[in-house]
């Protein structure tokens, strides 16, 4: 108690001029709209400046863990490629034949890598933010994937930025398939875990397996076939009892994303078009008929 009062006596001319001076600027900032103005936007720029700091440094920490998993992934698809132009070849195919229907299968994807500058996961309807937009050639209802697999789907783009309906979206429903088996489904979430999904409409007559892959099915105007959803963990019977309900750990970890690539498909695109004018023809020719 001695020393305390001994600092304060010796230094008490310090303090008082300190607390003069917060209480000045706080009748500085509050009483004047000029001031207090130029001190929130400082305070967002400085904020905001923090928050772009804190997100490089765990993008950077981060960078080892998801080397790890694009190296692990890349190998698995070489040997995966691998495997099934060595089961062609032996069949009877030309070996030179399958490389050029490779590349022209390749060669007709666009893939635009983009930054997630807002994620949501904790919620029903969660949403995701990218720094592409319509300047970039991205528009609604392009497919969304990352280095380990599905994302989701662009649903709204302004001019630089666009919001990706993910799978982590109870509007979410994404036609998948289970690999090497063909038996088809939908994948949907049902807001409970962000690292699991349910797979519906599996018929009941499907064989499959714990530790099966689903993979989209190409049968959606956004998706090409192969990519990887998730892998199979639990099986049950649907409500009705009339096919499968698949529980799947999701190949994309939705917590930790941070970069994601906007595929745009050439002949998926003229696809499109060509069903939209479809659609547009037959509601005329209804309309005419009334």
């Amino acid at each position: 108690m001695h020393n305390l009062l001994a600092f304060l006596t010796k230094y008490y001319h310090w303090l008082l001029f300190l607390s003069l001076e917060v209480v000045s600027g706080v009748l500085l900032f509050s009483y004047n709209s000029y001031q207090g103005s130029t001190w929130i936007s400082s305070s967002n720029a400085v904020v905001g400046k923090v928050y772009e700091w804190e997100s490089g440094l765990e993008q950077y920490f981060s960078l080892t863990a998801r080397n790890e998993q694009l190296s692990e992934r890349n190998t698995f698809l070489e040997l995966e490629v691998g495997r099934l132009r060595q089961q062609m070849v032996d069949q009877g195919a030309d070996s030179t034949e399958l490389e050029r229907q490779e590349m022209a299968y390749i060669n007709q994807f666009e893939w635009m890598p983009a930054k997630v500058v807002s994620n949501q996961v904790n919620s029903l309807d969660n949403l995701m933010t990218i720094d592409k937009g319509k300047a970039d050639g991205v528009e609604a209802d392009m497919g969304v994937v990352s280095g380990t697999g599905l994302v989701g789907v662009v649903y709204q783009a302004s001019e630089h930025y666009s919001v990706v309906l993910p799978l982590l979206n109870r509007r979410s429903r994404i036609s998948c398939k289970i690999r090497g088996r063909g038996y088809f489904g939908y994948v949907t979430w049902n807001g409970e875990n962000p690292m699991r999904a349910l797979v519906e409409d599996i018929p009941r007559h499907a064989r499959f397996e714990k530790g099966d892959w689903l993979e989209t099915s190409g049968f959606s105007a956004i998706f090409p076939s192969g990519i990887s959803v998730g892998k199979i963990v639990d099986v049950e019977d649907s409500p009705d009892g009339m096919s499968y309900r698949l529980h799947i750990l999701l190949s994309t970890d939705f917590s930790t994303l941070r970069n994601v690539c906007v595929i745009t498909d050439k002949s998926m695109i003229e696809r499109m078009h060509l069903e939209k004018a479809a659609l547009d023809s037959l509601e005329q020719y209804n309309s005419s008929n009334r």
